[in-house]
């Protein structure tokens, strides 16, 4: 076995046929700078060139099969094969071989454990300065961070059974096998999976000058990075791989952090990248002046993020003219929602059909959150759930392939939540709303999102992805729900504890009185309101009552309108509402006879 059969495994690229192409990585460096690859002998390789493909890869792949390197498969129909191992510039360029396209070869090519290539390959690029999370309060029972890392300077990991590592900046693959080695009776499989990212965290990522925390005592500590990872025994292997660092003496109460640290502190790791959070990691403690007096000694130019890192998000104060907009009776109300949005984050409007609970659901998120682009709207209904709202694996296309395959795709939830915790963007409200949300099985479509609702300063580990994840604080949810269906109408404790609620119905405000304002500002007569009134004063269950929607359509001021959607809209559900008790509808409901009543 040569040299790069021990440093590498062998990996494996899947065809659309199922079969597997198979190659190695190479010490030698090709014309770009990437590891050479090889593709061994008797590899399945795709017949066809796809549209896309680079001119380099199309020529490569012509000059082999001329060459008969590359031939027809007996064992694939349909298929090509190689003949020989075939020498490669890059893993881009053997994976364009193989599939005849262009590929993410780093991801593509997989060991038989299915680690991609990318985690045996030297470090990448990485940003100047990174920030991390690194707990040891709890060390078998020890809180280290007091006993040795603030009063000696030090910042270290356990590593009790990891035997000594030669490389001084290993690769996660190679931690792999040390964690493998060292761990193989006394640790899980995602216990190991887990040590190796931290351990390749600890003594790969991590850089002199970098930001370190840790929390001992309810108390956030801040320090530095000072020096090179080091191996050594120590008392009771509890720091057996160390850092030079230096702290702060003094710890932050965890109460007083910012809700976005606090979110990432939250993670079950014992390494965490805090890199994302780094600017309010650097404003603790320091007053927005103190950190403009410094940032003018420095540069009076320079934007200042510790500052902007740590802005709350504010929703507008309403106004008069919204509320002439809205047709609302008072600006008071509308302070009202904007108060219960800003200390709850989630509201549902909830209320009888033609209430207007989803348009003004609209409005108000667009107005709260400065427009369209920060408002995001979503359809429950009874097939709705987790995969669809959040995250799951579903069916997609290749646009160049054309072949289809199950990839895990965001949802709306995670794709607003991941635009709402752009940097830059953390202090613009963004809203989510909600259409019927309670024709879905809840707790089916939020999972362990349901949390989340409830305490927006932790994280939870997610399902599909495995990732981390936290609700920012910017992301407000507003709901509507449809009281009318009986099947539908009651909420279960839990969601009703997550959200405030607020009623639209035709008896009160500011629904009672909107056709009438309605009516008044179009110039029309206010027939219809009255009508309305006398209506929903026959209808004895509030749920049921009519809102006026219906009667805000233009369609209905037209010759005959008003009595066609009497007829074809306001009848029908009557009759539903009223089904097998023997209540003749249009006796009771009946324009002719609302009217006579109205004199």
């Amino acid at each position: 076995m040569d040299d790069d059969e021990k440093r590498y495994p062998e990996f494996r690229l899947r065809l659309p046929n199922g079969e597997y192409a198979r190659g190695r990585v190479l010490s030698e460096k090709g014309m770009n700078g990437s590891a050479k690859f090889l593709i061994l002998s008797g590899s399945p390789v795709r017949k066809e060139t796809l549209p896309g493909t680079g001119q380099y890869a199309t020529a490569q792949r012509e000059a082999l099969m001329a060459d008969g390197a590359i031939r027809e498969s007996q064992r694939w129909p349909g298929y090509l094969e190689t003949t020989r191992d075939v020498e490669c510039n890059s893993p881009s360029a053997a994976a364009s071989v193989v599939v005849g396209r262009g590929s993410d070869a780093l991801s593509e090519w997989r060991t038989e454990e299915d680690f991609p290539l990318v985690d045996y390959l030297g470090r990448s690029w990485r940003l100047p300065r990174k920030a991390w999370l690194v707990r040891g309060s709890n060390v078998s029972g020890r809180d280290l961070v007091k006993r040795l890392w603030v009063p000696e300077g030090w910042v270290t990991l356990a590593a009790t059974h990891l035997p000594p590592v030669a490389e001084d900046e290993p690769t996660k693959s190679v931690l792999r096998r040390y964690v493998q080695e060292g761990y193989d009776a006394t640790a899980s499989y995602s216990q190991k999976q887990a040590m190796a990212d931290e351990l390749h965290y600890f003594l790969t990522q991590m850089r002199t000058g970098d930001t370190l925390c840790t929390i001992s005592d309810g108390r956030l500590y801040v320090g530095e990075i000072l020096g090179r990872a080091e191996q050594t025994e120590s008392e009771g292997a509890l720091s057996n791989l160390r850092r030079r660092a230096e702290w702060r003496p003094v710890g932050i109460p965890y109460d007083e952090l910012p809700e976005a640290l606090q979110q990432k502190l939250s993670a079950q790791h014992d390494v965490v990248d805090l890199t994302s959070v780094l600017s309010l990691i650097e404003g603790l403690g320091r007053t927005d002046e103190e950190l403009v007096k410094e940032a003018v000694e420095r540069d009076p130019t320079e934007e200042i993020p510790a500052i902007t890192a740590r802005r709350e998000p504010e929703l507008p104060t309403p106004t008069d003219k919204l509320a002439e907009e809205l047709l609302v009776h008072q600006t008071d109300w509308l302070h009202e929602v904007r108060d219960l949005l800003a200390d709850e984050r989630q509201l549902v409007f909830y209320g009888p059909p033609g209430t207007g609970k989803t348009y003004l659901a609209l409005k108000l998120a667009e107005f709260f959150g400065g427009g369209p682009e920060q408002v995001k709207l979503v359809q429950f209904h009874p097939s709705y759930a987790y995969e669809d709202f959040f995250e799951g694996f579903r069916p997609q296309e290749d646009p160049q392939t054309r072949e289809v395959a199950f990839r895990l795709t965001a949802g709306p939830l995670r794709e607003l939540a991941d635009l709402a915790s752009r940097e830059g963007s953390r202090h613009i409200p963004h809203f989510l709303v909600i259409d019927e949300i309670n024709r879905a099985n809840l707790a089916k479509v939020f999972g362990e999102l349901y949390f989340l609702l409830e305490y927006r300063n932790k994280s939870v580990r997610l399902t599909y992805s495995g990732d981390d994840f936290a609700l920012p604080p910017n992301l407000f949810v507003i709901g509507t729900m449809n009281t009318a269906d009986r099947s539908i109408a009651l909420v279960d404790a839990a969601m009703r504890r997550r959200f405030a609620f607020v009623e639209l119905s035709p008896r009160t405000e500011p629904t009672r009185g909107l056709l009438r304002r309605w009516l008044a500002k179009q110039g029309k007569d206010a027939e219809p309101a009255d009508l309305l009134d006398a209506l929903n004063s026959r209808v004895d269950e509030p749920d049921f009552r009519i809102g006026p929607s219906y009667l805000m359509k233009k369609g209905v001021y037209r010759d005959g309108g008003l009595e066609r959607t009497w007829r074809t809209k306001i009848l029908p559900l009557l009759e539903e509402h009223h089904y097998g008790e023997g209540v003749d509808v249009e006796k009771r409901y009946g324009l002719a006879v609302l009217r006579e009543s109205l004199g």
